[in-house]
Formats: structure tokens, C-alpha cells, sequence
């Protein structure tokens, strides 16, 4: 892309031609929240403390727990790290009770780390005086994930602590999606349907069409319209390539909103991995991706732009921020009644995220 063109997206957040309504990329004031913070790296001594409540500790915890229990428990299909979730929700629910008693014991186990990760961060000062979590991430989406977010809100009262923990209202793969409007002005869904919005992940990438009611700013009426799924870990792809893929996608959803007649807003809303810089770079964080995203020779703003530059005959803007905060965000109509909260995200890391609602 030419210099010029960069500035101007850099100065409108992807919209040339038009002034932008948008807040800045990873924008700690929101139209309904603070974000006080985001990514954190917490630390102990065996390396960052989030890795002990991911998506693969838990899958760590169920090898390690299976091997032990060889000569403790017969089981007819002993369970291990490979099986899917359904497959092991399968096993909670069957008629091998000592394969269950296993995967018990994993839920177990993490949920004890879960408790324990989410009481350092509320040793945090941008953490204290928050009321209520929402966990979301890959893992909430089984029973086995529910259980064990339900016992570490268990676990938090037990130590005392005046803090709840659900899980997020939003089905895992739309939850980062839906969190996008509140990256958005709220005039820009005015005469509008909806709007294109990104989740991008360790494992997965997500793009979808989310419509709601045009004077809903909180998003309880929102949903996913039509939603696009890309399992890229499985491809192994370079950074480019997963672009490009993601460009297609998006191409996609723009055709089919115009075939349905649905009037998309000009903008695109994107959740991403990392500490995100105000013009569209990400600084660190996003390890887990295909390729090296990290730096300002890779700016992930521009290259989205790149490969659709306009929705509806209109220059787009982008707005982007980490997708631990995105996914959060799609509580924001749930959680008015408390002042704080946060998100946590069990996917392949496990994100993290603190807000203050703000008066609307």
C-alpha cells in the first residue's frame, strides 16, 4: 500500500474519503465501558500463570490424571487429550464410570487452577473492586468447560471473595463477534442492518454478519446472522495465506448481506490476540497465530483494508481490539447492574480483561 494511503488509514482507522466515528484501535474508553485493562502477563515461578487454566491445561490435566489412574480405576475407553469436547461431555454423561471419574478429575483439577489464576488477577489493581467474571473461550462450549467454570465460582466463594463467575451468555463462536458493536460510534448503526465483524484465534477464525434492532446499544438484541468458520490450525497456514483466507471470508458475507438485502454498515469490527497499538499494530501477544504477526512492519488494519476496501460503495473503517476484551464485551447489556467486572477466555491461551461501566 502507498505511504499516503497508510497515513490516511492510520488517521481514520481504514475509512479514507470520510472522517471516522470510531474509537482508536484497543481504546480503553468505550461508548459503555472503561477498559482498565487487557492482556495482562501475569507470572509465577513456572512462567505465565493464565497457562495454567487454558484450553491445553486442561487437556494436560486429563493426560496426567489418566496415566495415574492406570491401576486406581478400570476404564473401558480411557480418556485422553485428543478426544473433542463432545466427545468427552459423552463420557461425563455415559456408562463407563471409571473413564467419567476421569475426566471428573481433570475438571477438578482445573477448576482449582481457574479459582486460583482469577484470585491473582483480583490482586490486580486494575482488577479490584470488580463484582462479577464472564468466561468464554472454546472450552465453555461443554458441559465439561460449564462444569468447570461453575465450580470455580464455587471455589472463589469459598475463599471468601464477593465475586461471581458465569459463563458468558453468547454461544463461544459468536461471542467475539457480537462484542464488536460496542467498538463501534453509537451512531454508526444509524439506517444501518449490521456490520461485518472478526474473531480471530490460536485455533480458529471467525467472521460474521451481526444485526440488531437500530436503537439497541447494549446489544441484548444482537445476533449472529450468518457466521463463517475456518479451523486454521489444522492447515498450518502462513500469515498471508491466513489473511487472504480471511479476505475471502469477508468478501463473502459482504456479497450475501447484498443478496439479502441487508444494509451492512461501513464498518468492520475486529478481535485479535495481543496488546494492540492505537494504529493498528499489534505489540505483543499473538504468539499463537499463523506466522508472525507481531511488529509495526505488519499492520493488520491495512492488510484487512487491502482486501476489502469498501462495503456498500463506502470506504470502510476498522475498528480493532484484543479479542479476550471483544469477547467481553458481549456482556455489556448483562452486566449493567454491577459498577466492575472482567472476562476471562479459555481458548488456546487463556485471555483476560477488565472493565467499568459507564453511565449511557
Amino acid at each position: 500500500m502507498a505511504a499516503d494511503s497508510a497515513r490516511k488509514i492510520k488517521r481514520n482507522n481504514g475509512r479514507t474519503g470520510e472522517p471516522a466515528a470510531l474509537p482508536h484501535h484497543g481504546a480503553a474508553d468505550l461508548p459503555a465501558v472503561h477498559v482498565d485493562s487487557y492482556n495482562l502477563e501475569l507470572r509465577d515461578a513456572g512462567g505465565f500463570i493464565g497457562d495454567k487454566a487454558s484450553g491445553r491445561a486442561f487437556r494436560r490435566l486429563l493426560d496426567e490424571i489418566r496415566k495415574e489412574a492406570d491401576d486406581a480405576v478400570e476404564a473401558d475407553t480411557a480418556p485422553h487429550a485428543d478426544l473433542s469436547k463432545a466427545e468427552l461431555d459423552g463420557i461425563l454423561t455415559g456408562d463407563d464410570l471409571g473413564a467419567a471419574a476421569i475426566v471428573q478429575g481433570a475438571i477438578e483439577e482445573f477448576a482449582q487452577n481457574l479459582s486460583a489464576v482469577a484470585q491473582r488477577f483480583l490482586r490486580q489493581q486494575t482488577w479490584r473492586g470488580v463484582q462479577r467474571i464472564g468466561v468464554g473461550g472454546g472450552l465453555r462450549r461443554s458441559r465439561v468447560g460449564e462444569i468447570a467454570i461453575l465450580r470455580s465460582a464455587i471455589l472463589l466463594r469459598q475463599a471468601d471473595l464477593d465475586v461471581g463467575m458465569v459463563p458468558l451468555a453468547h454461544h463461544p463462536d459468536e461471542a467475539g463477534l457480537i462484542g464488536g458493536l460496542q467498538l463501534l460510534a453509537p451512531d454508526v448503526m444509524h439506517d444501518h442492518d449490521g456490520f461485518l465483524a472478526i474473531d480471530i484465534g490460536g485455533t480458529n477464525l471467525r467472521c460474521g454478519i451481526v444485526t440488531i434492532r437500530r436503537k439497541d446499544r447494549l446489544g441484548d438484541t444482537a445476533r449472529v446472522e450468518r457466521l463463517l468458520h475456518w479451523r486454521h490450525r489444522d492447515e498450518r497456514p502462513g500469515r498471508e495465506e491466513a489473511i487472504d483466507h480471511l479476505g475471502g471470508m469477508m468478501r463473502e458475507l459482504a456479497a450475501y448481506a447484498a443478496r439479502k438485502k441487508l444494509r451492512l454498515a461501513p464498518v468492520i469490527a475486529v478481535g485479535c490476540p495481543g496488546l494492540i497499538a492505537d494504529d493498528g499494530w499489534i505489540k505483543r501477544g499473538a504468539q499463537n497465530l499463523p506466522g508472525n504477526w507481531e511488529g509495526e512492519d505488519f499492520n493488520l488494519t491495512e492488510a484487512l483494508f487491502e482486501r476489502l476496501p469498501r462495503i456498500g460503495g463506502h470506504s470502510i473503517s476498522i475498528a480493532l481490539h484484543n479479542d479476550a476484551v471483544v469477547q467481553g464485551l458481549s456482556e455489556v447489556w448483562r452486566m449493567r447492574d454491577v459498577g466492575r467486572w472482567a472476562a476471562l477466555t479459555i481458548g488456546t491461551g487463556l485471555g483476560n480483561a477488565s472493565y467499568t461501566n459507564l453511565k449511557i
